[in-house]
């Protein structure tokens, strides 16, 4: 008897794709069932064919194509990873640059200069001839009243320079700075500095 409304139909499929849940039994089968199925499928597709380097060159070097030390080139090239060259080291150690040092020392002179009463954007206006423009940023949020050195007690002598940085180490009444001292596009400035001691 044919199926002529859609509620039967509706029970057709529902008692159709509710059998594999009816039991474990049934699961199982159905799991069976669908495996099978795939592997068959899978056993009677043809084989797919690769359109890759290594077989053109084999075809090409069948038919007459390029001599065989072509093909082999191109086959190395397929296969060789892509080469990363990475830096060994860091750059070359250079002499200390003498402007270097000197704006080290210019720079060590304005921070330390804060006398009572000196406010910070006063304080800023002095650094910024030997700062870079980045750093001077950092430095609008220290207050100049909390910096506890007064004088520069010595001379700036340089602990690492290379042709574009140096590391300087600053003597000050409250202890030593050690300096960063880059080359840029205005001559040597201040990017940071640390309290040593």
């Amino acid at each position: 008897m044919p199926i002529r409304t859609h509620r039967g139909r509706a029970a057709v499929y529902r008692r159709l794709w509710g059998w594999p849940l009816r039991s474990p039994k049934h699961l199982l089968a159905a799991v069976v069932l669908f495996a099978g199925l795939a592997t068959g499928v899978g056993l009677l597709l043809p084989e797919p064919q690769l359109d890759s380097p290594q077989q053109r060159g084999s075809q090409q070097a069948s038919s007459g194509g390029p001599d065989e030390a072509a093909v082999a080139a191109e086959r190395r090239a397929a296969k060789a990873p892509p080469t990363i060259s990475v830096p060994q080291g860091g750059p070359a150690p250079a002499a200390p640059s003498p402007e270097g040092l000197t704006t080290a020392e210019a720079w060590g002179r304005a921070w330390v200069t804060h006398p009572p009463g000196t406010d910070s954007q006063q304080w800023l206006q002095r650094l910024r001839p030997h700062t870079t423009a980045e750093f001077i940023t950092v430095m609008s949020s220290v207050d100049p009243a909390n910096v506890p050195s007064t004088e520069v007690t010595g001379p700036a002598a340089p602990l690492e320079s290379t042709s574009g940085s140096m590391d300087v180490r600053l003597p000050t009444n409250a202890g030593e700075l050690e300096i960063l001292v880059i080359r840029t596009g205005q001559g040597w400035k201040v990017a940071d500095y640390t309290k040593v001691g």
